[in-house]
């Protein structure tokens, strides 16, 4: 029995520790990696956001409002709503949405833990969850308050990981986590394409049944915030910020008509293009960006 007992322990010793729970501990922001291939799930820290400070997103103050509200409450330990901007490509969705998780955190350190899934991992979405309602690191009572966000958020044809989105936005049996909110940003306001809609409603025995399921995954949103296409006076209010921010050596009417022939060759005006401006402008100037 001794010998037997001796070779359970050298085992024991040998066979690897069992994986890491995952945890909202070291930072405020994490990247989700889903357990494949042996591999077990982890939540990757994010030393440093790649953030903008939410006073340099200009054009879009009604949008900030709302989603700023929404995410200070819910920091706060208040009821808040799943959020969706749509929208306009490079009009601050993302940025807005980091800069809001910023401002909580700024307000109230450690409040806020922002988790970034990846559109592909979609269908793991409940795992994650799951993980996050078990969680009791962090300074609130019952877990920390959680930000999960997707970019870019969209579905194809035959793309059923909608379906894992729509159970985790009603709640399905278990009800969504209290300490967990979901954002999303999206260039689509349904976040399917008009033909996987349309192809619904001709192949269905009920077409209007069908039609009914894809559009009201959107509508399991409770805030629905859009985004347009910037006219020319908001994009000059954005490189103005940003050239006032940076303290770029340039005068107001030399620094609209750069920005005027930047945005012509560009073919478009957007939060996006008046980033890229400022940073060819400040590198001709010779100005430096802050790290």
């Amino acid at each position: 029995m001794p010998t037997l007992q001796r070779i359970a322990e050298a085992l024991e010793r040998l066979a690897p520790p069992p994986p890491a729970h995952p945890s909202l501990e070291g930072a405020d922001a994490f990247v989700w990696h889903p357990g494949e291939h042996g591999v077990p799930a982890r939540l990757a820290p994010v030393a440093r956001v790649a953030a903008v400070e939410i006073g340099l997103l200009q054009g879009v103050e009604r949008q900030k409002a709302l989603l700023l509200e929404n995410t200070l409450r819910f920091a706060q330990g208040l009821p808040a709503n799943n959020a969706m901007l749509w929208g306009a490509r490079g009009m601050g969705k993302s940025s807005l949405v980091k800069a809001a998780h910023g401002v909580a955190n700024a307000e109230r350190p450690g409040s806020l833990a922002l988790i970034e899934i990846q559109r592909e991992d979609i269908r793991t979405l409940p795992e994650l969850l799951n993980i996050l309602r078990e969680d009791r690191s962090g300074p609130l009572r019952g877990g920390r308050r959680c930000l999960v966000f997707c970019d870019d958020l969209s579905f194809e044809r035959e793309d059923q990981d909608y379906k894992a989105l729509k159970s985790v936005l009603d709640g399905g049996i278990e009800g969504r986590p209290a300490n967990v909110l979901f954002y999303a940003t999206s260039n689509r306001r349904h976040l399917m394409p008009r033909d996987m809609i349309e192809n619904e409603r001709s192949t269905a025995i009920n077409p209007g049944e069908a039609v009914e399921e894809k559009v009201s995954l959107s509508d399991r949103f409770g805030l629905w915030i859009g985004f347009h296409n910037a006219d020319q006076p908001t994009f000059f209010a954005m490189v103005e910020g940003y050239a006032a921010a940076l303290e770029l050596p340039i005068g107001a009417e030399e620094l609209r008509r750069a920005a005027t022939e930047w945005s012509v060759t560009r073919g478009g005006r957007s939060g996006r293009v008046a980033w890229q401006f400022i940073l060819d402008l400040a590198g001709r100037l010779g100005v430096a960006l802050p790290g």
